[in-house]
């Protein structure tokens, strides 16, 4: 398997070099060359399989010969240790829970699988490292850095905005120590985002040999397509059409579940559901890609105002919007609406959804007006806890402290505050 970059002015690489550069030389995001359907075969047995086997059929043709089989599989077996259970909420309406992984949120599942591909590709190097440079708006910081906590040669450095991730959120991030660093970035997730992609031009780092493990990373962004297939293998006995609403920020959810969809997988519709940063839900209004600043808001893992992802999903579309509106539908919502969407899933059905999950929740609603017999599946991309100040006041109730959380809380935070470019470059250097 070769990957282009999406620009188009850089030669084609091979899996593990996509890896480990992370962003291509003309500084587009890395795509696959193809995407291979899978045997009807393979979906009409799939309820017989594993997770890991699903998995392994799903990725193994991304990874292609870049990784032997038999480490594929143990990536992936350490990758998956926790469970993606599906819950149905209301009647045809189910919440995929992607948050039972060591930090409790659907990122765990990427900083995972590529942490131990970085640490295999590594596993023969005895003096140069990797630096895995990334920018976080909420959860993507303390899943890398779990990730990736303690793995050979791979320094980690994670650029956050100040004041704009949770209590929680911070202290996943800025607790681990070892070869992990935070830097507290005076801004928002987006100058964040800008930071690290101009580190990766930047010739005068060239030593630090950078990558990143947000999702324009590949081994971060495909094996979320796992977890579309897992709920299709519970789902699949209803025998109805599915629809997938993703709580969107930088679009990498939704962008692996096309992929899925592209792979034969039987979705008929997906819904990115944005809070108040709007850019994608009015692109399909007027056509017009307009990015904007973005806005903090109570579901601040989706406060992204230029998706990443997004040119990725257009690829797979030819940039025919047409043809992309018969497959996908993006609503916006506000934090009061999100609170209301919060209160009526508890007041109803005693489930617990964050801000991020609130949010899926009401786009999946609105498009089942159009599918009034399909069986909808949002998902629910971090544990409440995670936003613990919103979520106990806003149900009027008391969480309590799963252990992943536990052991973190009694830390001391450690972070280096950056306000500029040159702040970051100094650093690194």
């Amino acid at each position: 398997m070769k990957y282009y970059s999406l620009n188009h002015n850089a030669p084609k690489v091979s899996f593990k070099e996509a890896v480990i550069q992370g962003l291509a030389s003309d500084k587009g995001l890395y795509f696959p060359e193809t995407i291979n359907p899978l045997t009807t075969a393979f979906f009409e047995t799939i309820e017989n399989l594993s997770n890991e086997e699903i998995a392994f059929e799903a990725i193994q043709q991304f990874v292609g010969d870049a990784i032997p089989e038999t480490t594929l599989k143990q990536i992936i077996a350490e990758t998956l240790c926790f469970d993606f259970p599906i819950v149905e909420i209301e009647k045809n309406i189910y919440s995929l829970e992607l948050f039972h992984g060591p930090t409790m949120a659907f990122k765990d599942v990427g900083a995972r699988f590529m942490s131990r591909c970085l640490g295999y590709f590594n596993k023969d190097k005895v003096d140069s490292k990797n630096t895995v440079l990334v920018a976080t708006s909420g959860d993507t910081g303390g899943a890398v850095a779990s990730g990736f906590l303690g793995v050979k040669g791979v320094e980690v450095i994670i650029l956050y905005p100040s004041g704009k991730v949770s209590d929680i959120q911070e202290r996943q991030l800025t607790t681990l120590g070892q070869n992990i660093k935070a830097l507290e970035v005076d801004g928002v997730f987006d100058d964040c985002q800008d930071m690290v992609k101009k580190a990766f031009l930047d010739e005068s780092l060239q030593h630090k040999n950078l990558t990143s493990a947000n999702s324009i990373n590949i081994a971060r962004w495909l094996p979320q397509m796992f977890y579309f297939f897992f709920a299709y293998k519970e789902l699949k006995k209803h025998n109805k059409s599915l629809i997938f609403s993703c709580p969107s920020g930088n679009f990498g959810n939704i962008c692996a579940g096309i992929i899925a969809k592209k792979m034969g997988l039987p979705i008929e519709h997906f819904v990115a559901a944005t809070n108040v940063n709007d850019t994608v839900p009015r692109f399909l209004e007027n056509g017009i890609y307009n990015p904007k600043p973005s806005k903090a808001t109570i579901s601040n893992a989706m406060d992204v105002g230029n998706p990443s992802n997004f040119i990725r999903i257009q690829e797979m579309y030819q940039n025919d919007l047409e043809q992309f509106k018969k497959d996908f539908s993006s609503f916006t919502f506000s934090d009061a609406e999100t609170l209301t969407a919060m209160k009526t899933i508890y007041d109803t059905n005693g489930y617990i959804a964050e801000p991020h999950g609130a949010v899926g929740y009401l786009g999946l609603k609105k498009e089942l007006e159009n599918y009034p017999n399909a069986i909808g599946v949002f998902l629910e991309t971090a544990h409440p806890i995670k936003f613990l100040d919103t979520v106990e006041s806003a149900l009027n109730i008391t969480l309590p402290i799963p252990i992943q959380i536990e052991t973190v809380l009694g830390k001391e935070k450690v972070s280096v505050k950056i306000k500029t470019y040159e702040d970051l470059r100094n650093f690194l250097k």
